[in-house]
């Protein structure tokens, strides 16, 4: 059998996914988006301005940044953290994109689909927040209902990409958050530009030719680059389309589409889900992520602190930690031992030697400093993790972990991870509990009162007569 023969059997034919795309952002208004959805954005955008200030503090993105404002040009929109500094709209967005998802805080797609693996899911929320806001900027006057609506039409177009396509695009090592979030960002410019019909499907053409970001480059600078990519050629897509760039207008479908080529093909049950019939920021859902880290590492994280606290194990206590989780945990959580914050993002035994000293992990504790401590790097070498069998039968459909905690002199403290993890759709963060992360994440950079302000600002988003004003409040 041919190759192309082989693409084409895992693609249902003539499909029409890129022609819907391009009808639905053309056709989507405010007034159709349910308030749920409006409120579960707002808390998005919430979590990711705070995600956006924390950023500006990591090196990776003061690299950019300072490219950025060296680089110079049309003066379209801020660059974060070089005061009032412009720069071209989509090079804007490549700072904007990166710094939301450098700390790997940001926000998780949710899939109730069995055969998906969590990591064939998005991190939804930067990449359209980050066209979006820039985009604002370059045009002025955008309003706070506009806004909401190009980031939510960008967020659902990515959502839906993601979901119908096939797990092979992830197992065969891309990145979803910077691959599929390139056509959210892309949706989102689009629709603030107003773009429409070939226009919009030559867009998509170009977005799928952008789109890239492998998970070698998991556990340094370069992943969080992938989803700055992502805001910066999402934007690009828009404003190439806009001059009269053309590309194939049907880049989704056929044999030699996106879907097809990165994907592994389309799951046609699910391509009459449409775009905008039910929302996915709604059903099934988003998760706001608790913890810096990759979110498969989460319910695990929880049983650690439940299991240290209700032990009392001080750290002195702790002989031996193992954990028991199956390929879907192991395969992408892959360092031993983290020599620094990014690998500690990937690191079980970084998270949970966090834990068993500090009883939390947060900005603090995934840093540099922190992690290359003696106290971090003995802690790291007691905890080990081991494939389980049983809990690989179980299936990818939930993140199933336990742990073994051994205490000098005591008996030992077992337990299983709770499937419901917190952040998710069936346990999600209070709105305190997301203002209490925004606060976390702009410690040290905004003080106090900007904090308040900046929070209160989105809470009333749609309220505001020109919403690229957030943007100079990320910049203090």
């Amino acid at each position: 059998m041919s190759v192309a023969t082989n693409v084409f059997a895992k693609m249902p034919n003539n499909t029409r996914i890129t022609a819907e795309a391009a009808e639905f952002i053309e056709s989507v208004r405010f007034e159709d988006i349910p308030e749920e959805a409006l409120r579960i954005g707002t808390r998005c955008v919430l979590d990711g301005v705070g995600l956006f200030v924390a950023g500006s503090e990591e090196h990776s993105v003061q690299i950019l940044a300072e490219e950025a404002a060296e680089t110079g040009g049309r003066a379209d929109a801020l660059v974060l953290g070089q005061g009032n500094t412009l720069a071209p709209v989509a090079q804007a967005a490549r700072v904007l994109g990166t710094a939301g998802h450098a700390h790997d805080w940001d926000d998780s797609q949710v899939s109730k689909d069995p055969a998906h693996i969590y990591g064939l899911l998005t991190h939804p929320t930067i990449p359209p927040l980050s066209a979006s806001l820039v985009v604002s900027q370059w045009l002025g006057g955008v309003d706070g209902k506009r806004f909401m609506e190009a980031f939510l039409t960008g967020f659902e177009v990515e959502c839906k990409i993601s979901e119908w396509m096939l797990p092979q695009h992830y197992m065969q090592g891309m990145h979803s958050s910077g691959t599929v979030g390139t056509f959210g960002a892309f949706a989102s410019a689009a629709k603030l530009m107003g773009l429409s019909g070939e226009t919009l499907r030559h867009g998509f053409g170009i977005a799928a030719s952008l789109a890239a970001g492998i998970r070698c480059n998991f556990g340094t600078m370069t992943k969080p680059l992938h989803v700055g990519r992502a805001a910066e050629n999402g934007v690009t897509a828009a404003l190439l389309a806009q001059r009269g760039f053309t590309a194939d207008p049907e880049a989704l479908d056929g044999p030699w589409g996106f879907m097809a080529v990165q994907g592994g093909g389309a799951s046609e049950d699910k391509l009459s889900q449409g775009f905008g019939k039910t929302w996915s920021i709604v059903e099934p859902g988003v998760s706001i992520k608790p913890y810096p880290c990759g979110v498969l590492t989460h319910p695990t994280i929880d049983l650690m602190l439940r299991l240290v606290i209700e032990a009392d194990a001080k750290p002195d206590d702790i002989e031996e930690v193992i954990v028991h989780a199956g390929s879907n945990i192991l395969n992408p959580i892959r360092y031993p031992i983290a020599a620094n914050h990014l690998q500690a993002k990937f690191s079980l035994p970084a998270a949970l030697a966090m834990i068993a000293l500090n009883r939390q992990a947060g900005k603090v504790e995934f840093s540099d400093e922190f992690v290359a401590s003696s106290a971090m790097q003995d802690m790291q070498r007691r905890i080990r993790t081991e494939f389980d069998e049983e809990i690989e039968a179980q299936g990818f459909d939930k993140m199933r972990s336990r742990i073994t905690l051994r205490l000098k002199g005591r008996e030992n403290v077992s337990g299983w991870a709770d499937e419901r993890y917190r952040g998710g759709p069936e346990n999600p963060l209070s709105d305190e509990e997301v203002e209490q992360k925004v606060r976390s994440c702009c410690d040290g950079v905004l003080d106090d009162k900007a904090q308040s302000d900046l929070i209160n600002s989105v809470w009333k988003i749609l309220e505001l007569e020109d919403a690229s004003m957030l943007a100079h409040k990320l910049n203090g």
